[in-house]
Parts: structure tokens; sequence; C-alpha cells
């Protein structure tokens, strides 16, 4: 199975990305909807490189990196997560470098993933969790016809509670979709 098309190409982790991912991991602005509280070092980062296992069926997870096509940069990662194979779902994430944003890279990287999950993992369902202000994957999410739920007061930000919406993309939908 190939993980690229004509935008973009996903690929495991490397040793070479450990400067990439110390820069993105240890940006602050995007603590308050994920999950991290506080930096990574370099030596975290390193050993997390190092031990991560690419087999999805045994870690529940799997990161990608997104390689732009046309110029060879990493210009964001892909998260698979929380792989739940008794109720067949998987969670999963986009992060796009801000200097890439709005170039079709998260949609390219969506559509990848989908591929993936649905044609090769033979899951039932794909989810992400997206804070509502996020207007941009909010809009991208609806296009591609994912069902939405919204959950109130999810996530602590620091102005309070905010809902976060539940996209979600099921097998029968999708495969009707690639009819």
């Amino acid at each position: 199975m190939s993980l690229e098309n004509n935008i973009l190409r996903l690929r495991a982790l490397e040793p070479e990305d450990l400067e990439i991912l110390y820069i993105w991991e240890n940006m602050p602005v995007f603590w308050e909807t994920g999950n991290t509280r506080q930096p990574y070092s370099k030596f975290a980062l390193k050993e997390y490189i190092s031990q991560t296992n690419t087999n999805i069926y045994e870690t529940g997870q799997l990161r990608l990196m997104m390689v732009d096509k046309s110029s060879g940069k990493t210009v964001g990662t892909v998260d698979l997560f929380d792989f739940d194979i008794h109720h067949s779902r998987i969670a999963f994430g986009l992060f796009v470098a801000p200097e890439f944003q709005g170039k079709g890279f998260a949609k390219a990287a969506l559509q990848l993933i989908e591929d993936y999950v649905f044609n090769y993992l033979k899951i039932n369902q794909l989810y992400c969790h997206i804070a509502v202000n996020n207007k941009a994957s909010t809009s991208m999410f609806k296009k591609e016809n994912f069902s939405e739920t919204v959950l109130k007061k999810w996530i602590k930000t620091g102005s309070g509670f905010e809902d976060i919406t539940v996209f979600q993309q099921f097998i029968d939908d999708y495969l009707k979709r690639k009819q």
C-alpha cells in the first residue's frame, strides 16, 4: 500500500526528524487543544523516535511524517492512536506546521489516512476531536462529509472550557463516496 498521492508522501519517523519535532512539540500555542502541558527535551524526543514501533497492532498507535512531494520538505505529522480492534475504530490527529497551512496538505493527508484505515486496516470508524474555534479544520471535515457531534465543555482553556466537535467517518460512507 502506497501512502502517497500527487501532493504528499507519508513516511515513518526517522532520527533526522528530531530537530523539527523538537520545534513543533514545543510550540505552546498548540498545547491548549492537545494533551501536552510542558515542553519536551531533545533527549525525550530522541528516545521516542528510537523506540517507535511502527506495528500499529502492537502499539495501538502510529506517527507518520508528512512530506511535500514537490519540495521534499517535512510539513507536518499524522498521528493514529487509540486503535481499538474490538470496536473497530481509531482516532487520528493532523498537524501542519504554520508556514505550510492553507496549501492543501491537511486534506491530502486526510485522504491518505482514510485510504490506509479503510482499505488496509479494514477499520469501521475513523474519528478526531477538533476545537470548535478551529474553523479551517472544521470546514475541511465538513467538506469531506464527516459526521459531527459536539461535546460540550470538553477541553479546558485559559478562558474556561471549550466545546469540541467529534468528526467521524465510517467505512460504508467512505466506500459509497469512492464509487
